[in-house]
């Protein structure tokens, strides 16, 4: 049984959010890919598609969460389930910092504006 610690699991940093990769394909992982996400305070929206659906459980803190244009509050203890090819934005306008653990299944890609769509790092 592969354990994948939060010492050893990789990185990734974009403006604002934090990524930990914890399982993925170069992880061991055939079925699903999941990581941490931590948004500091003030963080924008990045207004993005998943190929795949995507299941975010928010572990603390609060953020607002955009699924097809309908916003609503994103709280510690709540689930949000983002359809397949749905414009999707998570962003933190609040002063405390938020934290998630995502779930997507290992192949899904992200797509921005028109650029190609792409695997994101910690979901490889």
């Amino acid at each position: 049984m592969p354990i994948i610690s939060a010492r050893s699991a990789p990185t990734f940093d974009i403006p604002g959010v934090t990524f930990t990769g914890l399982a993925a394909p170069s992880r061991g992982a055939s079925e699903n890919s999941v990581w941490r996400v931590v948004m500091r305070p003030g963080t924008p929206a990045n207004i993005h598609r998943l190929s795949r659906e995507e299941i975010l459980v928010a572990i603390s803190g609060s953020a607002r969460v955009s699924i097809d244009g309908t916003e609503s509050e994103f709280t510690a203890g709540s689930a949000v389930i983002v359809p397949p090819d749905t414009e999707f934005a998570l962003y933190n306008p609040g002063t405390e910092p938020f934290e998630a653990v995502a779930v997507l299944p290992v192949g899904g890609q992200a797509m921005i504006g028109d650029a190609p769509p792409f695997t994101p790092p910690w979901a490889e």
